[in-house]
């Protein structure tokens, strides 16, 4: 006999908007939404919610937004939905009084072939690190973070013009039919828990992105400088600087192409151009094409766009 179950979401960016809107649209009674707190966001620095709060107040389900987690008076607000299934995807690190508070227990969507890249930017390190693959992970929380039993898996190709945000965009859609495809499941008791395996696998992960992380190497080959910003790009975007002639200036890179040439006059990080259609630069073996970058206080512009405004 199919559980009735009692749904809290938790989760706050876009990616997780589709997996909340296919448990509503599936019947399944979701009883709140937990997400962060409003914040200014934009230019205006217009105070505006959460993606996830937007869908829910649409759908006229109930919101938490609390600041602190481990607050009491958050745990008394949350047992009064009488919970028996929680769901998290894309949101904050949930301390135990929360994640085991209820029957069934809280499992997570993850952006990973789990037990690899575990941590909060699985989708921008797997195509930094040159993957052909990559997958979507259901799993149950427990202490350590993304470790927990694994409920269902399903692998996703990483194509050679993968960015981050084209990858993204399918795992998000790909990644609410597995939340589904997870909650039918318990609530029809047909699941099991498997142990990640660990055992004999070199594990990689997937830690925070910080400024300092997304500069640009030059000194490494074409095609992992190549891979470095696409899996950064659109968001937060690789980086280096120009030497302009109004100075030198910052420069977000979202998209490069490798000439398969060399240039033995050039030092890695050197480049040619000709002002005009291309600003060629050398890497460890072959010269890079710039196809589309954004110089500080400017808008993202192809190269010839690009060149047009500013002299190298």
């Amino acid at each position: 006999m199919e559980k009735d179950l009692r749904i809290i979401f938790m989760g706050t960016p876009e990616f997780a908007v589709p997996s909340l809107q296919i448990l509503v649209e599936s019947g399944f009674k979701v009883v709140a939404v937990v997400t962060a707190p409003d914040k200014p966001r934009g230019r205006g620095q217009k105070v505006i919610p959460s993606p996830v709060k937007a869908y829910a107040v649409e759908q006229n389900i109930p919101v938490l937004q609390p600041t602190n987690l481990k607050s009491p008076d958050f745990h008394q607000e949350l047992k009064q939905y009488n919970a028996n299934l929680q769901v998290v995807v894309a949101f904050r690190m949930l301390p135990e009084a929360v994640w085991s508070m209820p029957e069934i227990g809280t499992f997570n969507l993850h952006a990973s072939y789990l037990p690899q890249y575990r941590g909060a930017a699985p989708i921008n390190w797997a195509i930094i690190n040159g993957e052909k693959e990559t997958g979507i992970t259901t799993f149950m929380l427990k202490h350590e973070i993304d470790t927990g039993s694994i409920i269902f898996q399903e692998k996703e190709s990483i194509h050679a013009d993968d960015t981050a945000g084209s990858l993204y965009t399918r795992l998000m859609y790909k990644g609410s039919k597995l939340v589904l495809k997870t909650v039918q499941a318990i609530a029809n008791d047909k699941y099991t828990l498997l142990p990640q395996q660990e055992e004999g696998v070199e594990l990689k992960g997937a830690p925070k992105i910080h400024r300092d992380t997304c500069k640009i190497d030059w000194n490494q080959p074409a095609e992992q400088i190549r891979d470095f910003v696409r899996g950064l790009s659109p968001y937060p975007a690789a980086w280096t600087t120009l030497d302009t002639r109004t100075g030198e200036k910052t420069c977000k890179v979202y998209a490069v192409s490798n000439t398969g040439e060399k240039n033995p006059n050039l030092a890695a990080g050197q480049y040619i151009t000709d002002n005009k259609n291309f600003i060629h630069i050398q890497t460890q073996d072959y010269l890079l094409s710039f196809d589309e970058l954004q110089i500080e206080g400017r808008k993202k512009m192809t190269v010839e766009e690009f060149l047009r405004g500013n002299t190298l």
